[in-house]
């Protein structure tokens, strides 16, 4: 990532456009900034008075560390079916699935998404072949009848 620009920086940028030294397009030329992070120097120093960085990183840190990926992933390759939530469980996790979820990506794990279940049907589902070509098209609809995919005609 990318560092946030110095004090010193931020201080001189503030300084030449209080000190009217130009718009504040002439003076994101002249540090070689971009005008937002003039604009944003200013705003803050008006809201602040504080022209630090704020702190990076900051917020909910994660619930599963490294310890808990290598956990994981001797529990997925001892039992390549378990589920998110078992694995949950036996580990007594105190996370959403969603969390477990990510952990296993980051570490290239596959795991298994539901639960067992039987394996569907697969029986055709017409047992009557229809025409091809204008041939289906022309017994797909009574005579009369309205399909309901067919355009409306135009008024004129």
């Amino acid at each position: 990532m990318k560092k946030p620009t110095s004090l010193d920086l931020r201080e001189r940028i503030v300084a030449a456009y209080v000190g009217k030294a130009g718009k504040r397009e002439e003076v994101a030329k002249r540090f070689k900034v971009s005008v937002g992070m003039v604009k944003k120097l200013l705003a803050q120093n008006n809201r602040t008075a504080d022209l630090r960085p704020g702190y990076r990183f900051c917020g909910r840190k994660a619930r599963l560390g490294p310890e808990h990926g290598e956990s994981m992933r001797q529990l997925v390759d001892r039992e390549p079916d378990v589920t998110l939530e078992e694995i949950k469980q036996r580990l007594g996790l105190g996370c959403a699935i969603g969390a477990i979820h990510w952990v296993l990506t980051g570490l290239g794990l596959r795991y298994k998404k539901r639960r067992s279940m039987r394996p569907n049907r697969t029986d055709p589902t017409s047992h009557v072949r229809g025409a091809a070509g204008n041939e289906g098209k022309a017994r797909s609809t009574r005579p009369g009848a309205s399909s309901s995919t067919s355009r409306r005609p135009r008024l004129t």
